[in-house]
């Protein structure tokens, strides 16, 4: 059996000192080599593994024979951005986990693959699906411009709608351009992404923060139809002593003024971000170690993750806590903050030493506090660990159902309390990937179809 071929990637101690993209993705020869390791199965569980439902043995066969702009199209068929989702999304727990192969040896790199095909198809010119359908007379604003909301503008875009789409910030994309680094996923494939939007003449307006420049109310009044995908980018806060000190950030605050605001082109862009010489980072996520190696690439000495459960929990991607290893960062397990202390900014964290005891809902380890406590120096902290729904809408449009954490409460098919509006993505399941979100715009999607072709 053939071994997996590796995807190359930027030397540890060159990337770690600044913000170009690590992976550098395969080229023609190791793409059409690793497709060609896909062995067809006839079961075709990838595509179950698969929240957005992509054909994936299909375009892998198109691949390995080399039919690149037949692939692309199998590709996009289903996934309007594969540049994007080749990068960010956790295959190793969706399609690449159900891979046949992965049960023998290694599975297919489905997610290289894409990547490969969505970047091949950018420099080639390749267009993507326009409308399919007749313009059909009827408009449905969609809130967000994130994963979730992508995909809703898209697939109804396709079928003929009228799509407009409210951005509360000066760039499209949520999540995608103010929470994930440059060297994760580069502004310029997003933004290359994006365009398609544009090409099936969905209106994008930015800086329209819904819930103050326009109500629900407000949009139903001008759509046939609305669309809730405003994410989770409310920050949850430990509540422990001295959560207020100067030099603690939310990772939310310290990625954008990264990522959006681009401090780490500072002087030319004027947005000044202090960063210590001792950095630790709350949380064990995809976020936890996107906040890690933002810290390396801004000048820290030493980062450190500190996590309550064991390595072995981390819901972080494998390949993105790797990465994070070879570029320096540093790991405590088993700990919690219960205290943080300073006279005006933060000088220590007070840890207490976890262990782990049985299951919880989650199904890993429930870590359980054992008295005993340790204090580690820090200047600055980034606080990682969680985000809950984003409140605002929720908070003025009467009538829209929430969950006590703040959810927006839909049906099994993205509806809501309220008629003609639809909600899916973080701000419905509180946290989640960007496919996940994709998902959710999906279902979403075809729920309004099927409603708006019936009235």
């Amino acid at each position: 059996m053939r071994l997996r071929v590796p995807v190359p990637k930027r030397d540890p101690l060159e990337r770690s000192r600044d913000f170009a993209e690590v992976s550098l993705g395969y080229d023609e020869r190791e793409a059409v080599a690793e497709a060609s390791r896909c062995i067809q199965c006839p079961s075709r569980p990838c595509v179950s593994g698969c929240p957005i439902g992509v054909d994936v043995p299909r375009f892998v066969k198109l691949l390995a024979e080399r039919k690149f702009s037949e692939a692309y199209r199998v590709l996009t068929d289903r996934c309007p951005v594969p540049a994007i989702t080749g990068r960010v999304c956790p295959q190793e727990r969706q399609c690449e986990a159900l891979c046949t192969l992965a049960k023998l040896d290694q599975p297919i790199a489905i997610g290289a693959l894409e990547r490969f095909l969505g970047d091949w198809a950018y420099e080639n010119g390749l267009e993507r699906p326009k409308r399919v359908d007749a313009v059909r007379g009827k408009s449905v604003a969609v809130v967000g411009s994130g994963a979730a909301g992508i995909i809703v503008a898209s697939d109804l875009a396709r079928l003929g709608y009228e799509i407009v789409l409210y951005e509360a910030l000066h760039a499209p994309g949520g999540v995608m351009v103010y929470g994930i680094p440059e060297f994760r996923l580069p502004k310029r494939v997003v933004e290359a992404e994006l365009r398609y939007l544009d090409e099936l003449g969905a209106e994008v307006l930015l800086g329209a923060v819904v819930g103050k420049t326009f109500t629900v109310d407000e949009l139903l009044d001008q759509h046939d139809a609305v669309f809730l995908g405003t994410g989770a980018g409310r920050p949850r806060l430990l509540g422990v002593p001295g959560e207020e000190l100067n030099g603690i950030y939310t990772a939310n605050e310290f990625l954008v003024r990264v990522n959006l605001m681009r401090s780490y082109l500072f002087p030319e862009y004027d947005t000044p971000l202090k960063v210590g010489s001792r950095v630790a980072v709350i949380g064990a996520g995809n976020t936890a170690m996107d906040a890690a190696r933002t810290a390396v690439r801004m000048g820290a000495r030493e980062v450190w993750v500190l996590y309550r459960r064991t390595r072995a929990e981390m819901p972080a991607r494998l390949e993105e806590v790797r990465n994070a290893e070879e570029e320096g960062v540093k790991f405590v397990f088993l700990v919690r903050p219960v205290a943080f202390r300073g006279s005006f900014s933060v000088e220590s964290v007070v840890l207490e030493k976890m262990k782990l005891g049985e299951p919880d809902e989650s199904g890993r380890p429930r870590p359980l506090p054992t008295g005993e406590l340790i204090e580690f120096e820090v200047d600055t902290v980034i606080n990682a660990i969680g985000f809950h729904p984003n409140p605002l809408v929720p908070s003025v449009t009467p009538g829209l159902k929430t969950l006590p954490d703040g959810r927006i409460y839909v049906d099994s098919s993205c509806r809501t309390s309220l008629p003609r509006v639809y909600a899916g993505g973080d701000v419905v399941v509180g946290e989640g990937t960007v496919i996940e979100a994709m998902g959710w715009g999906r279902r979403a999607a075809k729920s309004i179809h099927e409603d708006l072709a019936r009235s």
